[in-house]
């Protein structure tokens, strides 16, 4: 179970963009996601006629690794680390470990 998944609030604990706060749009592979305004390269593009693209330099979104975020918890304003907890039923969720409340998905 992926403890961030695509859709969470996570803040940057590493690295160039240190406390900034995004939200996470793809899971490029297990240990790299895509937050949406953290580690934004710059990248030139060559015009394309056929495909109807002008050139420039456009801004691209690099993927981070996961040990370098962390979910933000709402209600503490601050970030947050992640646990597993097992229901009655034999459904895992995920939980806040300051807190122990649910994470809502």
């Amino acid at each position: 179970m992926n403890k961030i998944r695509k859709g969470d609030q996570v803040i940057v604990l590493t690295g160039r963009d240190k406390g900034k706060r995004g939200t996470v749009s793809v899971r490029v592979d297990a240990d790299h996601l895509l937050v949406e305004g953290v580690n934004v390269a710059k990248k030139h593009v060559r015009p394309n006629p056929m495909k109807g693209t002008t050139g420039g330099i456009v801004d691209k979104t690099m993927p981070i690794h996961q040990s370098n975020v962390a979910i933000f918890n709402p209600a503490s304003g601050k970030a947050d680390r992640v646990g597993i907890k097992l229901l009655e039923d034999g459904k895992k969720v995920r939980v806040y470990k300051s807190s122990g409340e649910e994470i809502k998905a």
